[in-house]
């Protein structure tokens, strides 16, 4: 009987063996989650989009000597501490010297107010210099938004806009520059440059020839401040934009990121009432409400005399120095005009050939 029991035992003991030795089998339930790992996609990290490399072919070269106009703005540091502008700020008729804060207008900003400025051309190119308040602050940077705009056909909507933000220091760069045009006219509403009775509702400057990724040219407009002075902004686009015009007015710009292409013109945008004054004299719109810091000058007549009726024109200090140009055969790329009157409209042309 034992030895049956033994054997039985010994039987059994053997068969438990082999099953163990013949290689383990991994319970059902390891089986499945190994299954579901192996089904389940792992995410992964998107690799980076490489930035496009723009390949520049052509860029400015240095500023040309010749002018072909010249325009002088109100200093508005000399009041700053009264909180008011001098004088220059005018809504009604697209002139502004608003380099303050709303409301308080106990902030200046010297790096809006414009001092001077100066248009030049060359062959391939059209430049402008825009000198901002020198403060005399060696912290001064020059972070708005600085440009140009052109009336081709100088009935005083503007055709062409050209606009810098926070320009890089002494050297050229097509980063921030940016080119509008109207294609539909309606910059300046029924009288351009003056405020419509009622407002339009245009979309000022709707289109835009350059400054995103899929601009036709990538060299057509540039921006730097002055190698030579830390107070001017030097801007330069291509005289294609001028589709062949040789003669037309231009004036310039200086503002915030407010100064939006779309609200051309400003003041056919808002009421006077809304956008205020940085005058004191005309108290009833003071002080300066929903349209600040904002400058901004009258328009320089270039390639051609105007008659002094051109919209936009306005007075101008007389030129230092050039000859009057009786001589008929004055090139149009040389002849400056300029209004010489603070109290009327006075005429001026010389010619700037060297």
């Amino acid at each position: 009987m034992y030895s049956k029991t033994r054997l039985a035992i010994l039987v059994l003991l053997i068969s438990v063996l082999a099953c163990t030795t013949s290689g383990e089998v991994p319970p059902a339930t390891e089986t499945a989650e190994v299954v579901s790992q192996s089904n389940t996609s792992v995410p992964t990290e998107a690799a980076p989009q490489a930035t496009p490399i723009v390949e520049h072919k052509t860029k400015p070269g240095e500023i040309p000597e010749i002018q072909s106009g010249v325009v002088g703005d109100q200093d508005s540091s000399l009041t700053a501490d009264q909180n008011r502008a001098p004088g220059g700020d005018r809504f009604t008729f697209t002139r502004f010297e608003r380099p303050f804060n709303s409301e308080a207008m106990d902030i200046y900003f010297p790096a809006i107010d414009i001092q001077g400025a100066i248009f030049y051309e060359d062959a391939q190119w059209l430049y402008s210099e825009i000198t901002l308040k020198n403060n005399e602050d060696a912290s001064f940077v020059l972070n708005g938004k600085y440009g140009f705009e052109i009336d081709l056909n100088v009935d005083g909507g503007g055709d062409l806009l050209v606009l810098a933000s926070n320009p890089s220091v002494n050297e050229w760069s097509t980063t921030g520059v940016e080119v509008w045009e109207d294609s539909n006219n309606d910059v300046g509403g029924q009288t351009p440059t003056v405020t419509d009775n009622v407002l339009p509702a245009g979309d000022g400057f709707e289109t835009r020839l350059f400054g995103g990724s899929d601009s036709p040219d990538p060299d057509l407009a540039w921006a730097r401040v002055s190698p030579n002075d830390p107070h001017v902004v030097q801007i330069a686009v291509k005289r294609d934009v001028l589709a062949g015009d040789t003669t037309y007015l231009v004036g310039m710009w200086s503002g915030t990121e407010d100064l939006d292409p779309a609200l051309f013109d400003i003041n056919d945008h808002f009421a006077h009432e809304q956008a205020g004054t940085s005058m004191t004299e005309l108290e009833y719109f003071y002080p300066i409400k929903e349209v600040s810091e904002l400058d901004n000058t009258c328009r320089m007549a270039v390639g051609f005399q105007p008659s002094g009726n051109e919209p936009g024109l306005c007075p101008l200090p007389p030129p230092p120095g050039g000859n009057a140009p009786e001589d008929p055969g004055c090139p149009t790329q040389y002849l400056v005009c300029q209004n010489v009157s603070q109290i009327a409209v006075v005429i001026v042309c010389y010619c700037n050939q060297p």
